[in-house]
């Protein structure tokens, strides 16, 4: 389900023709993997809709396939793994440790909550010894609030999960292990200040927890799949695209993560970003997979499947994987 501006707003790839911006895809750099839609949540704007009964799960052999493009692909830096609950993918450390053997940084978007679950009680000692970037979502510093959003009974692991990873050296100065933490708006909003909300969420939880880390993004809900559910149900959509439109910033989408990054679906299927991923929009309007290209450098410089959808990625500071933009 997307996102559609209504007729008497211009659309994306208008409001893109009127600022003069052409976006297309420039040297890819970040390979982000959506290992499968198994989650032990399910939060009420997971773009992606993960939760305990999906089924969808990456398989040994694309596993495989990704890491034998990557081997081909010095350009890309970084492997970005996400669900879902990444750790919950049988194969996922067979990936984790294949890009690392291969030079990549790995980060791995870790819910906290998964590293109870059964069969996952050595999973933060893996993510340390093979130096796995722990990007964490925490959507507030109060229970109240991150109950809201992602359940009843979630807080309390997630800061056990967090003093678990600061016991092992992440977010610690001159450890090496990268702790970052994730801010989604409890509705339809815009997020603070990237800044000064990390400047709160250090004071906090350190001051309640005893918790560092390293730094904190800010990401704007994107009007999709459950988070759209809920606009539509609350009789708010309408109102949150003027917000988005309203908010847009021509500089934020010069600096769009889908310039410099490729998505990769659990079944191989190729995307512009994760969130075109979740609405099955193809790499570029042309649907291919990890098996139709020779080399990942075969998607530079093509064009960008855009849609209404990106008003959020654009608006305010800007929005990507890896905080604001601007």
């Amino acid at each position: 389900m997307n996102a559609v501006v209504s007729e008497q707003h211009p659309s994306f790839r208008q409001t893109l023709r009127v600022h003069g911006l052409s976006l297309p895809r420039t040297r890819l750099e970040i390979l982000q993997v959506n290992v499968g839609k198994l989650c032990d949540l399910a939060c009420e704007h997971c773009h992606v809709e993960a939760g305990p009964k999906r089924t969808e799960i990456m398989q040994g052999e694309t596993v495989a396939r990704i890491l034998e493009l990557l081997d081909d692909a010095p350009g890309v830096h970084t492997v970005d793994l996400t669900g879902g609950a990444p750790e919950l993918n049988p194969h996922f450390r067979m990936l984790v440790r294949g890009a690392r053997n291969l030079g990549k940084t790995v980060i791995d978007r870790c819910n906290l909550t998964v590293l109870f679950r059964p069969g996952q009680e050595d999973t933060a000692e893996f993510l340390a010894e093979q130096g796995v970037n722990v990007v964490a979502s925490l959507p507030c510093y109060t229970q109240d609030r991150v109950e809201k959003q992602r359940g009843l009974h979630v807080f309390e692991p997630s800061i056990k999960a967090l003093q678990k990873l600061n016991s092992l050296g992440y977010g610690l100065p001159d450890s090496g292990l990268e702790l970052d933490l994730v801010y989604n708006p409890l509705g339809p909003s815009l997020p603070p200040p990237q800044a000064q909300l990390e400047t709160d969420y250090r004071r906090e939880l350190r001051l309640h927890f005893g918790i560092v880390f390293n730094h904190l993004f800010t990401i704007t809900n994107m009007p999709i799949k459950r988070f759209l559910h809920l606009l539509d149900r609350e009789g708010r959509t309408e109102q949150y695209m003027q917000t988005l439109l309203d908010a847009f910033n021509p500089q934020a989408a010069m600096h769009v993560m889908c310039r410099t990054l490729l998505s990769v679906s659990w079944d191989g299927q190729l995307y512009d970003c994760d969130f075109n991923q979740a609405l099955e929009l193809p790499l570029g309007g042309r649907r291919r997979t990890l098996w139709d290209i020779e080399n990942l450098a075969e998607v530079e410089r093509g064009p960008i499947a855009f849609a209404d959808h990106c008003f959020g990625c654009t608006a305010g500071a800007g929005s990507s994987c890896g905080g604001a933009l601007t």
